[in-house]
């Protein structure tokens, strides 16, 4: 997959298959409609192109609202969108600018004169352009004058899968994996650098990880502990060109703790991994964290040994689940 960071350093194609949209969290529902794409693709014998944006076009045009969180950083997206065969990937600076082309100037200078479209393939339900005011009738209406052609995705087939990713965002802030991870299609990822905190787990018995998300607007789940497995990874710089996938060590697995540690009165937000197994300074490190189960919330405990004595009792409940899959 060949990545591109503006429209601008895109050259047009000769028989481009089109879809566009924000695509976060690549989930069931947008595979459905990427598979559309790759199989119309091979048929005409054309390359598949996504159209995405970056900023969300919420955070342009209500700046104002910082409650949205995202469920992939960028670089899961494009990560995602990578395993998913997409031939060429246009991430396109979202802008005020951008937001305000009309239906008819969009798909003229977007869609044709920039990117070559023959073919666009889109939900039933997508809009787009000023005040997303386009939809699939404009689509259909300049088609001929601009000659592509239009393929929906019926409201049945997209509902068929009762998936969407305010129900996905939804269900990680609820703490409930196993519905996310099922809308998704993989174990819901988080990606960090592996920083020192406190060093509290060490003296408890249970050493962990803190993992320093830099990215503001990645959703961070449900206080509480989770199963995860996780992989140290090279974490490429993110450019245009071709998409070449993080180099990834053997798997791991582990405890997996977002919370503030309120048993010894914290106050800032932490995430934590206690690796099972594992004897290995990791500072500095970068680590992908899946998320595959929900094992309980936080809670304060009146003693330091209670929380150990809980802790002991999370460890072997998350070994079961873990090895036993």
């Amino acid at each position: 997959m060949k990545i591109y960071r503006s429209l601008d350093e895109f050259t047009p194609l000769d028989n481009a298959v089109v879809t566009m949209g924000t695509f976060d969290g690549v989930h069931v529902g947008h595979q459905k409609i990427i598979s559309k794409l790759t199989e119309y693709a091979r048929i005409i014998d054309g390359e598949t192109v996504l159209l995405t944006f970056f900023p969300h076009p919420r955070m342009i045009i209500h700046p104002e609202d910082e409650s949205l969180k995202l469920i992939n950083t960028i670089e899961e997206k494009a990560e995602r969108l990578a395993a998913c065969g997409i031939d060429h990937l246009i991430i396109t600076p979202f802008t005020r600018d951008f937001s305000n082309q009309g239906p008819e100037e969009y798909i003229r200078e977007v869609l044709v004169s920039k990117i070559g479209t023959k073919r666009v393939i889109i939900g039933y339900d997508h809009h787009f352009g000023k005040n997303r005011g386009g939809s699939i009738a404009d689509l259909n209406r300049y088609s001929q004058q601009y000659q592509y052609t239009v393929q929906e995705i019926p409201e049945q087939d997209v509902n068929e899968v009762a998936v969407s990713s305010t129900k996905i965002r939804e269900a990680l802030i609820l703490g409930d994996i196993d519905t996310a991870n099922r809308y998704l299609g993989y174990p819901f990822p988080l990606t960090g650098k592996i920083v020192k905190g406190q060093q509290l787990g060490r003296t408890i018995g249970f050493p962990t990880a803190n993992i320093e998300v830099e990215e503001p607007y990645k959703l961070i789940p449900a206080y509480g502990i989770y199963a995860v497995e996780a992989y140290l990874i090279d974490k490429a710089q993110f450019g245009s060109g071709e998409f070449v996938p993080p180099t990834t060590s053997e798997k791991l697995k582990g405890m997996g703790y977002i919370g503030t540690r309120p048993t010894v009165n914290g106050i800032t937000r932490s995430i934590e991994v206690n690796f099972f197994d594992l004897n290995e300074d990791l500072y500095g490190k970068t680590i992908h964290v899946n998320f595959l189960h929900f094992v309980r919330h936080d809670q304060k405990f009146t003693t330091v040994e209670e929380m150990q004595l809980q802790l002991a009792i999370d460890e072997k409940n998350i070994r079961k689940l873990l090895f036993a899959e």
